[in-house]
């Protein structure tokens, strides 16, 4: 894994064993990356958030083309051990805050950082998290006015919308699937 664009492009991230993480694959991470880059005109100055971080590697690609701060969520203690590595191996001590904690319960402890302009969210694919913390997220009012969810899903899957947030845009890569959500018209 490594650092697509921006200021530490190219920058390989540490590495992990087994299957506790499951990261974003590099040509998914672009593709997605791409999607945000147009619908923001660029990522300089967004507030992101990312659930489910894993190696913290959205996160990280955010910052490094120029997101201002990144709140990454993570509960596993070798994931967390990776994050902390790799926010210092990019330079971006000043700007990443990692939170350990399991989602959706700890969510709450984001709000000191909200609104987020980009909430990452990536959980486990067959864990029926997706649709608890998208809740979760509208109820605390994390996402900022014009902000996006990017939810990644199994191929087939959509999160199932209730309340203000909408489905924008959904594209299939392989076995995933990448959903952009917004709050609907009527609220923003």
């Amino acid at each position: 894994m490594r650092i697509i664009a921006g200021s530490v492009r190219g920058k390989k991230l540490a590495s992990f064993d087994g299957t506790q993480i499951r990261p974003t694959p590099d040509r998914v991470r672009e593709a997605l990356f791409s999607m945000l880059v147009s619908r923001f005109g660029g990522l300089g100055g967004l507030n992101v958030l990312e659930l489910f971080a894993g190696t913290g590697a959205q996160s990280l690609e955010a910052l490094s083309r120029g997101a201002a701060t990144a709140v990454m969520i993570e509960q596993n203690p070798y994931a967390i051990k990776l994050i902390k590595e790799n926010i210092s191996a990019c330079g971006f001590d000043e700007r990443a805050i990692l939170i350990p904690g399991e989602l959706p319960a700890c969510l709450s402890k984001a709000c000191r950082y909200a609104p987020f302009d980009l909430i990452l969210l990536d959980p486990p694919y067959h864990a029926g998290l997706i649709d608890q913390v998208i809740t979760r997220i509208e109820s605390l009012n994390l996402l900022a006015d014009g902000g996006i969810i990017c939810a990644e899903t199994v191929k087939g899957v959509k999160p199932q919308l209730q309340g203000m947030i909408t489905l924008l845009a959904s594209r299939c890569y392989g076995s995933t699937a990448v959903h952009l959500l917004g709050l609907s018209e009527e609220t923003s």
